[in-house]
C-alpha cells in the first residue's frame, strides 16, 4: 500500500481549539445531560468556554469526552456527524477551498495537529481502494470505542460535505457492536463489521480525483499560510521538548545526534527519550518538524533541491526528496512550483 501523506503527528496530546469541547457540551446538554457533569475533571474555566479563540490541552477535551462517553456510551457516531468543515476553523476552510478530495485529505494530514482527532488517521492506496485507518494508540480503553466512532464519523461527514456521497465499501471497528446501529448505517452507508482486527474505512479510490465545488487556489494558499503560522506556534512544546526544538533550530546542518543533544541538556539519552515520550513526542518527531519547516523556507526562497538537501543534513538529494514527500505528500520540486518559485 502507498501512503498518501505522512500525518503531522501520530499522537493525540497536542493543543487544540475550544470548538470541539463546545460541540460536545451542546450535544450533551441537548440530550438532557447537566453541563457540570460533562465538565467534571476538565479544569475548564468559564472564560475559556466563552472565548471562541481559546486554546486548551488535549487532556481537557479528553475529560469531557470521558464524561460524555460514560453517560452516552453509544453516541460516538451521532456526535461525529455534528463535526463539519467549519468546525475546524481555518483548517476546515483549507478543506473547502482544495481542488480535489485528495488535496483536502493531504492538507488534513499535514496539519493534523490543528484538528480534534484522538485516533491517529492514515490514508493509504491499495490498488483501486482508499483505506482510511484509525490508530487509538495509547488512548485509555474506556474512551476508545466512543472516539473511534466519533473520529471516523467526523471524517466521513466532512468528506460528504465537501464532495457529495462517499463510495464506502466497508467499515471495520475493533469494539463490540452496540444495540442500535442505525446511526452507523446512516453515516457510513454500510453496516460496520464489529470486533474486527482494525479500525478502518475502505472506499473507492476514484473519490480522490473528485473536484470540489468551492475550489480556490488563492483561498487555499491563504489558508495554508495561516495553518502554518498556527501550527508553528502550537508545535513549540513546553519543557524539554521545547529545549530540544530550540537546539535543533540553532543547528547549522542538523549534525547533532540525540546523545549530543541530551548531553547539551545535561541528560542521558535514556532520560531524554523518556521525558520526550511523556510530552507526547520524540526526538525524531521534533527533528522532522524543524527540518520540514526549514525545508519549506529554503524551497520557498528559491534554494535548489540539492543545496537544500545539504543544508538540511541529508547525505544525498534522494534522501531529502523521500523525507519531503513524507512530510508534505509531494516532491520538493512540485512544492516549489506551487509557490511560484
Amino acid at each position: 500500500m502507498r501512503t498518501l501523506a505522512e500525518p503531522a503527528t501520530r499522537h493525540w496530546d497536542f493543543p487544540r481549539g475550544i470548538a470541539s469541547v463546545a460541540l460536545l457540551l451542546r450535544f450533551g446538554t441537548e440530550h438532557g445531560l447537566p453541563r457540570h457533569a460533562l465538565l467534571e475533571g476538565s479544569d475548564l474555566t468559564a472564560d475559556e468556554l466563552s472565548d471562541p479563540a481559546a486554546e486548551i490541552n488535549a487532556r481537557q477535551e479528553l475529560a469531557v469526552v470521558r464524561n460524555l462517553a460514560a453517560l452516552l456510551p453509544d453516541a460516538g457516531v451521532d456526535v461525529g456527524r455534528h463535526y463539519h468543515a467549519t468546525t475546524f476553523g481555518v483548517l476546515g476552510h483549507a478543506f473547502l477551498s482544495a481542488a480535489t478530495v485528495q488535496d483536502a485529505i493531504d492538507v488534513a494530514l499535514r496539519y493534523l495537529d490543528l484538528s480534534f482527532t484522538f485516533t491517529a488517521p492514515t490514508a493509504e492506496l491499495d490498488g483501486d481502494l482508499l483505506v482510511l485507518s484509525l490508530d487509538p494508540g495509547a488512548l485509555p480503553d474506556d474512551v476508545v470505542p466512543f472516539l473511534v466512532e466519533r473520529d471516523l464519523a467526523a471524517i466521513h461527514t466532512v468528506i460528504r460535505e465537501l464532495a457529495g456521497e462517499v463510495p464506502v465499501l466497508s467499515v471495520d471497528v475493533t469494539h463490540l457492536a452496540p444495540a442500535d446501529v442505525q446511526a452507523h448505517e446512516e453515516v457510513f452507508g454500510v453496516r460496520p463489521r464489529f470486533s474486527a482486527p482494525r479500525n478502518r474505512s475502505v472506499v473507492d479510490a476514484s473519490l480522490l480525483a473528485r473536484a470540489l465545488p468551492l475550489a480556490s487556489p488563492e483561498a487555499t494558499a491563504l489558508c495554508e499560510r495561516q495553518c502554518q503560522d498556527i501550527a508553528a506556534r502550537r508545535r513549540r512544546k513546553p519543557g524539554v521538548a521545547d529545549e530540544v526544538r530550540r537546539l535543533l533550530e540553532r543547528s547549522a546542518r542538523f549534525e547533532e545526534t540525540m546523545p549530543v543533544v541530551a548531553r547539551a541538556l545535561g541528560l542521558s539519552s535514556r532520560t531524554l527519550r523518556r521525558r520526550l515520550s511523556e510530552s507526547g513526542t520524540s526526538y525524531q518527531a521534533l527533528l522532522d518538524e524543524v527540518r520540514s519547516e526549514r525545508a519549506a523556507v529554503l524551497l520557498g526562497g528559491g534554494v535548489p533541491v540539492e543545496q537544500a538537501a545539504v543544508e538540511l543534513g541529508f547525505a544525498e538529494a534522494a534522501s531529502f526528496i523521500h523525507a519531503f514527500r513524507r512530510w508534505y505528500g509531494t516532491t520538493p520540486a512540485s512544492f516549489a512550483r506551487r509557490r511560484g518559485v
